[in-house]
């Protein structure tokens, strides 16, 4: 069985979105994602909000993005929100006390909360799970590139993640799995599966609408592999 996964997304609970939790995810059932992480910044009740207006055959993972004084991390599968704030060693042990799991999202990113000019990114990658090797609202330069090395220098599992602040974002990247990714464990061992190819992760960002391709072609981003066989998001 596969699984198909966003693991960075918003909603109206964040203070740059205004996309309804209910329509974030309609929007990722609609598309055909199995699992939605919910990660507005520095909150958890937008992602508490989703959960319980999910759709059938969606599971919405309980997530945050937290700001800390060494830039932005993901955290996911948390009881209770996580304060921002505070250095990003901290902040982790916080997650891993209600068992959670952590990521880095866009960490060479110079438009927004990122790591890039951290001296300590490399100590804070040691003590993460993922790192996010394509997100989709990383704009021009080489940020996904970097990122895809940094994981792989790390021996860490690259991600893709739409990032989506908008219902239209939804599932503009997502990661295809066959571990059932419901619980922390279960994340983890099907992040294993992710292998780095020549600096880039071999998930596949693909297109789920002509209008998000549009969006994605002017960014720049756009990697596009037809969707194989045996289901997942579609157009």
């Amino acid at each position: 069985m596969k699984y198909f996964l966003d693991l960075h997304c918003h909603t109206s609970f964040s203070f740059d979105c205004l996309a309804q939790p209910g329509s974030q995810v309609k929007a990722a059932a609609d598309r055909g994602l199995t699992h939605l992480a919910i990660t507005d910044h520095d909150r958890i009740d937008g992602a508490l909000r989703a959960r319980d207006e999910a759709p059938d055959g969606l599971t919405v993972i309980v997530g945050e993005e937290v700001k800390t004084t060494d830039g932005d991390l993901i955290a996911l599968f948390l009881e209770r929100a996580v304060a921002p704030g505070r250095p990003a060693r901290e902040t982790i042990e916080e997650v891993r006390a209600q068992g959670g799991l952590v990521g880095i999202p866009h960490p060479f990113d110079t438009h927004r909360g990122s790591m890039l000019k951290d001296p300590r990114l490399e100590a804070i990658g040691r003590l993460v799970d993922w790192v996010e090797a394509h997100n989709a609202r990383v704009v021009g330069g080489s940020g996904n590139e970097k990122a895809a090395a940094f994981a792989k220098e790390l021996g860490l599992p690259g991600v893709a993640a739409s990032d989506a602040h908008s219902t239209l974002e939804v599932g503009v990247a997502y990661n295809v799995v066959t571990v059932d990714p419901s619980t922390a464990g279960g994340l983890l061992a099907a992040l294993a599966e992710v292998e780095l190819v020549r600096g880039r992760a071999s998930y596949v960002v693909r297109t789920l609408t002509p209008i998000s391709k549009l969006v994605n072609r002017a960014r720049g981003n756009l990697r596009v592999q037809p969707t194989p066989a045996g289901g997942g998001p579609t157009a």
